[in-house]
């Protein structure tokens, strides 16, 4: 994980309107949400694993299932997800335990970053500072 200096961390937006904004752009909200933290996503590659831009938000007013919730970003980061090459977690999987275990665990959550998605973060950053700005 490559942490991004930014003048995005600690801006306060409407969690809506940042939807509206990040969205069209390919940001996805990480699935690991919570009611009062979570990540805008940008998948920059599937290059022998994940490579994704990660920006981190804190709810400061309300839940975020809520109506009207206000979120403080924080610092983005790079990170590098590399998975399992199979898709069962063991030799006693069944079919109902394959059903509800889709996918294989992460081998390195935190792998190593080329260069490449480094810059690439950093221009994505620059970006979203621009758009964030007014």
């Amino acid at each position: 994980m490559i942490r991004i200096e930014s003048s995005i961390e600690g801006r306060r937006f409407y969690l809506h309107k940042l939807e509206q904004l990040l969205k069209p752009r390919g940001y996805t909200i990480g699935g690991n949400w919570d009611y009062d933290k979570g990540f805008f996503d940008y998948k920059m590659a599937n290059d022998e694993g994940y490579q994704f831009l990660r920006i981190p938000f804190t709810a400061v007013d309300g839940q975020l299932d809520k109506r009207g919730a206000v979120v403080e970003l924080g610092k983005p980061f790079v990170l590098n997800h590399v998975y399992q090459g199979g898709l069962d977690d063991g030799p006693n999987s069944g079919n109902m335990t394959a059903s509800f275990n889709q996918f294989a665990e992460p081998e390195d959550p935190d792998g190593s970053l080329d260069d490449k998605y480094i810059s690439k973060g950093r221009d994505l950053v620059k970006n979203l500072e621009a758009l964030l700005q007014g």
